[in-house]
């Protein structure tokens, strides 16, 4: 479980790619002063496993799925990341409620200057689109990020210079691609709501029945 706070940036070192999976190697500082091997790491959002350790970083498998789902398919030596540790039983719950397990990606359409702030547009399905709620929280490599405005197609996020300072978002251009994630417990409730299909009737007619028959 993550907040969505981003304690640090880190940098891919290397990429070992397999037919349809991956092994990164991330530089960090901050966050390898308690990381263990097995602890769960938000890398741009998505929840990795610390599969290695150095002085100077931490290694992660990533599978076919996470590829197919994320944007780390796309990242290259050098790329810089959004990193933050699972959440401690005994600290502060800054963002909002964050699993790690992204939901899909969107474009990010346009950027837009205001005063101090930066808006940014993000288009993505309308699958994912009815999760999102004006005012609501949603994850965005990630960031817990406070939804500003809606449109059927997209929606935008209102993000301050510290944000923008200390997470990748600050690099993002129009046409980027990110990460999202939507309010978990919206998908929770949507799942308890919903109608479970009734149960189709058997006939009771067995091969045993029907050998018993003379069939």
């Amino acid at each position: 479980m993550f907040t969505g706070i981003v304690e640090e940036m880190g940098t891919i070192r290397s990429i070992r790619r397999g037919a349809h999976s991956a092994v990164l190697s991330i530089g960090a500082e901050l966050i390898l002063s308690d990381l263990k091997i097995g602890d769960s790491v938000a890398v741009n959002g998505v929840c990795l496993t610390a599969t290695g350790k150095d002085s100077g970083g931490f290694t992660a498998d990533v599978m076919h799925e996470t590829l197919d789902r994320s944007s780390l398919g796309a990242l290259v030596p050098g790329s810089r990341v959004n990193l933050e540790r699972a959440m401690a039983a005994d600290g502060r719950f800054g963002g909002h409620i964050v699993s790690g397990h992204i939901d899909g990606t969107g474009t990010i359409a346009a950027l837009r200057q205001d005063d101090n702030a930066v808006w940014y547009t993000v288009k993505t399905p309308v699958s994912l689109l009815r999760y999102i709620v004006e005012k609501g929280s949603v994850t965005i490599d990630g960031i817990s990020l406070t939804v500003a405005d809606l449109e059927p197609d997209r929606f935008s996020v209102s993000v301050i210079p510290h944000t923008a300072a200390v997470t990748i978002l600050g690099q993002k251009r129009a046409g980027d691609i990110v990460n999202l994630e939507t309010d978990i417990i919206g998908k929770y409730v949507e799942k308890l709501l919903r109608p479970e299909p009734e149960a189709q009737p058997q006939s009771g007619i067995t091969l045993d029945f029907l050998v018993q028959n003379g069939f």
